[in-house]
């Protein structure tokens, strides 16, 4: 009899003695301890089992746990005669940050302070006796959501030395998410102040802890070592495209396959992949999402399962008010392209605004792209030929881009009603109230949108226009056609409908141009440039061509046609 669907099992005992579904990943275990590093980040993407897996090191290796091999004992960990001996051996501190999203530095910082308060209370028993000197438990009973930064700071190191004392033993520090808040920071502004506070603690507890045995951290990035490790030199980093760990976190195919027999759904495993697979760690491809194989597992239909867990604020901020050329980038990748790109794993989030590269790093180290090949340039670096990667991020995407407009919903959509109808009034009341309420959401807020970048809007649209018209049309941007390049072309699925170009214009008031101006010189650009060419090639005759002129000056638009 098949095992129940358990969704959102992070706590390995609870999930084992409640007979839970499960993959074997404790083998982990031994690829962990036999590595013998000292310090070691894995960098995952969300819903990838790493807090379970962390939770699986805490129940194998700590005192708290001794005598439960009950846990372990039909796993493959347990046929290792010498690891029966480890479970239950050392004194481990397991730490998560996950739940530290906060909007202003000073929270973010208390909430810190107050998980290091709880940490401590587990281990009041070290207050009994003479184990701790008077100024030591002093200073353990003074640990409070207000402590100075050098209390937080030195916290974990002595806790370490306590326990040390106390067992005799040096201790296992697990740290889970603990990039969350560091994304957090960045999102909400306080990525300065929050990565000082925590490079203090970083240091003192994985660097100068001579009471540390190993220390196991994951997260979702690799933060640049400027960041946050700039004293901080010893940890083995273990990326995406790292051959350590390959299969310790997702589902492989085989482990997949074995678990739609057993629920009888093995004939589905072609829609399955198509859906779901698509992520590779290291040299290892065809890695499944956990979190959406269990989804499909429980529910039997396809859909957004991993997408739609947790907040996609950080990548859809990226895309949003990214550049005119990420926007693009987008546009290629929705449509079954590939982006050739060099690739940091050192997330520097300080130059997400203003860097493409870091934000195609990001959204691989998130899982939003898979690696399709590399190759090494002639310098000796790799690049990346990189796409969306499966279907399940493919709709994400679509969705998180129709929320864009859901602000202006009414207006959107009449506005497309218009623009397929060749009404140009009413495209011109629509595209004003859109821009009214939009604009500004374009912006990467470093300034009044009027004085920004204004293709970050235009391209954000096109990417609203791709998604709602994709059934209908195959819509491109920024593509050479005849003596130069359109903005926007929609090239007809079918004889039903009619071909468009868009050309858009900014009235900048260095020209001191009106808006009417600007709108025949963008009809105009279309006729001299023939940017009808490759619809005429394609058989569209002039007369299913229509051409519209967008002119901006600020959030005011006016549409012409010719």
């Amino acid at each position: 009899m098949a095992k129940t669907i358990g969704i959102g099992y992070q706590d390995f005992e609870k999930l084992i003695t409640d007979d839970i579904f499960y993959v074997d990943k404790t083998k982990f275990i031994k690829e962990w301890w036999e590595n013998k590093d000292e310090v070691t980040l894995i960098t995952r993407p969300r819903r990838f089992g790493k807090t379970l897996n962390l939770s699986m090191l805490e129940k194998f290796f700590s005192v708290k746990y001794a005598g439960r091999g009950d846990l372990f004992e039909n796993l493959s960990i347990w046929e290792e005669e010498e690891y029966r001996k480890l479970q239950g051996s050392y004194p481990v501190i397991f730490l998560s940050f996950a739940k530290v999203k906060n909007i202003s530095f000073q929270s973010a910082r208390k909430s810190v302070c107050l998980l290091i308060t709880r940490l401590y209370k587990e281990y009041d028993f070290l207050l009994d006796g003479d184990l701790l000197d008077v100024r030591e438990k002093t200073m353990f009973r003074e640990m409070s959501a207000d402590m100075d930064d050098s209390v937080v700071a030195d916290s974990l190191n002595m806790l370490s030395e306590y326990l040390m004392r106390y067992y005799g033993k040096r201790v296992i520090i697990l740290l889970d998410e603990y990039d969350t808040p560091m994304q957090e920071a960045y999102v909400c502004g306080y990525w300065k102040e929050f990565t000082s506070f925590m490079r203090g603690l970083f240091n003192s507890t994985f660097k100068t802890n001579p009471y540390l045995e190993r220390a196991l951290m994951t997260g979702i990035t690799r933060v640049s070592k400027e960041s946050i490790f700039s004293d901080f030199n010893n940890p083995k980093v273990v990326t995406t495209t790292s051959e350590s760990y390959e299969d310790s976190f997702g589902f492989t195919q085989e482990e997949v396959w074995e678990a739609l027999k057993e629920y009888g759904l093995y004939e589905e495993r072609e829609n399955v992949r198509a859906w779901y697979d698509g992520f590779a760690f290291g040299r290892k491809r065809d890695i499944y999402n956990p979190w959406s194989i269990i989804g499909y597992l429980d529910e039997r239909k396809f859909t957004t399962y991993w997408a739609n867990t947790s907040s996609n604020s950080l990548v859809g901020k990226l895309i949003r008010e990214g550049s005119a050329d990420v926007k693009v980038t987008m546009e290629d990748l929705l449509a079954g392209g590939t982006l050739h790109t060099k690739i940091d794993e050192q997330i520097v989030y300080n130059q997400l605004d203003s860097g493409e590269g870091a934000v195609w790093s990001m959204l691989l180290a998130s899982g939003y792209l898979r690696v399709e090949s590399c190759e090494f340039n002639k310098r000796g670096k790799p690049e990346y030929d990189l796409k969306l990667t499966n279907q399940e991020v493919h709709v994400m995407f679509e969705d998180m881009i129709n929320s864009w407009f859901q602000m202006p919903a009414s207006a959107y959509n009449a506005f497309i009603r218009a623009l397929l109808s060749g009404d140009v009034e009413a495209m011109n009341d629509y595209m004003n109230r859109i821009t009214s309420t939009t604009f500004s959401f374009f912006d990467t807020g470093n300034g009044s949108a009027e004085e920004s970048e204004p293709e970050r809007f235009y391209h954000g649209f096109v990417l609203g226009l791709m998604v709602d018209l994709a059934d209908r049309y195959k819509v491109t941007s920024n593509r050479e056609s005849g003596y130069g390049r359109y903005d926007v072309m929609l090239e007809p699925r079918s004889k039903e409908y009619d071909a468009i170009i868009i050309e858009f214009k900014v009235c900048r008031k260095a020209k001191n141009q009106t808006l009417e101006e600007a709108v025949s010189e963008a009809l105009k650009q279309i006729e001299e440039k023939g940017y009808a060419t490759d619809l005429k090639d394609a058989g569209i005759g002039p007369e299913r061509i229509k051409k519209y002129g967008f002119a901006f000056e600020g959030k005011k638009v006016l549409i012409g046609e010719s």
